[in-house]
């Protein structure tokens, strides 16, 4: 056969011939095991490893191994893990006589000479190596996530942080908006809090009110202490029977006004439950006391602070009234006193000062 021959087959054989990586370059472990007692160990070492690429690009699979240790020789050649990717380590546990002793970590470098256990233990969890390839996955890859996401709400035009969320009319989510101690409500307006949706009063309630004017089986005018709002709030008893707006009495502001048929005769009692002070309403709602104070007594014939009583900061705005009372007892025949209540805050103007 000619030398062109013998080529041609060498050249077909290697064609032929399954592709196969190269052996991985091992590290030797070689150490003398010993007991806390002073005698030398003996059991098995069982080393697993989950798969890794070694720095020679030799693939090695997920597996374990069993090394006997007779007389506390240990002698075992691993795969180099501290150049491996993804970074990996090997899981050591010590067995003898057939219960488990104890375990460790161990990273192995690559080495042409023997290495002892201490070179190679690392603390638990430690990984010495290249990280791992950390590959995308794109959200089109994940069934059902596209859906789920469009489920979800998003940030509107208006999204603050540290703001109270709403939700618009597109679904999306806004902050609020307002001053910072202003009430939410449903509709996702806001205002100051203690007022309707247009910024009046929150409707009070008055229940069994007895409506002032004379009983007698002449008079068909009566008087409520506010008028109802709205107008069709108002429940109007006789003697505990519901009458009937517009055929039994008819309203204006808070005036009561019975039909000749139906005037209340002596001895009838008569009850009326009603809103009132809300949007649309004329009526006032209650005064609010923002602040008072037990006052003292002198004999001083000097200018003496008597009593001082201190709004907080805040609470008043632009616009607001404030109506000032104080009360006065002058005992003796000594002459008379002449009392002032000076205002400091600028807010406040023309108080009225009431002596009583």
């Amino acid at each position: 056969m000619s030398h062109i021959a013998r080529a041609a087959l060498a050249a077909a054989a290697l064609a032929c011939a399954p592709f196969s990586h190269a052996a991985p370059v091992l590290s030797t472990i070689q150490d003398t095991l010993y007991k806390a007692d002073g005698t030398r160990f003996n059991g098995i070492v069982t080393v697993t490893w989950n798969s890794f690429l070694t720095g020679d690009q030799a693939p090695i699979g997920a597996q374990g191994a069993t090394i006997q240790v007779v007389n506390g020789e240990l002698r075992v050649q691993l795969a180099p893990t501290t150049t491996a990717t993804p970074g990996t380590n090997y899981s050591v546990v010590y067995s003898s006589q057939g219960k488990f002793q104890f375990g460790e970590t161990w990273a192995v470098p690559p080495s042409t000479s023997v290495l002892r256990i201490r070179d190679v233990r690392v603390s638990t969890g430690a990984v010495i190596g290249p990280p791992p390839v950390v590959t995308g996955v794109a959200i089109t890859d994940v069934t059902g996530l596209v859906n789920e996401l469009a489920a979800r709400p998003v940030k509107g035009p208006a999204f603050a942080s540290s703001r109270a969320a709403v939700i618009n009319s597109l679904g999306a989510i806004d902050a609020a908006s307002g001053n910072p101690g202003d009430c939410v409500r449903v509709d996702g307006t806001s205002g100051a809090c203690g007022t309707s949706g247009n910024g009046g009063p929150l409707p009070s309630f008055s229940d069994n009110e007895i409506p002032s004017g004379l009983v007698n089986g002449v008079n068909t005018s009566f008087t409520l202490l506010y008028a109802p709002s709205p107008d069709t709030s108002i429940l109007l008893f006789r003697n505990g029977l519901r009458m009937t707006k517009g055929i039994d009495y008819t309203t204006s502001g808070n005036s009561i006004n019975f039909l000749t048929v139906s005037t209340p005769q002596a001895g009838d009692v008569l009850s009326a439950s009603y809103r009132y002070g809300g949007a649309g309403s004329s009526a006032s709602p209650a005064p609010q006391v923002l602040c008072s104070s037990v006052g003292q007594g002198t004999r001083s014939t000097a200018a003496t602070v008597l009593g001082t009583c201190v709004i907080s900061s805040g609470t008043l705005a632009s616009g607001d009234r404030v109506e000032i009372r104080s009360d006065y007892s002058h005992e003796g025949t000594s002459s008379g006193f002449t009392g002032s209540t000076p205002v400091s805050d600028a807010m406040i103007t023309r108080p009225s000062l009431v002596t009583r």
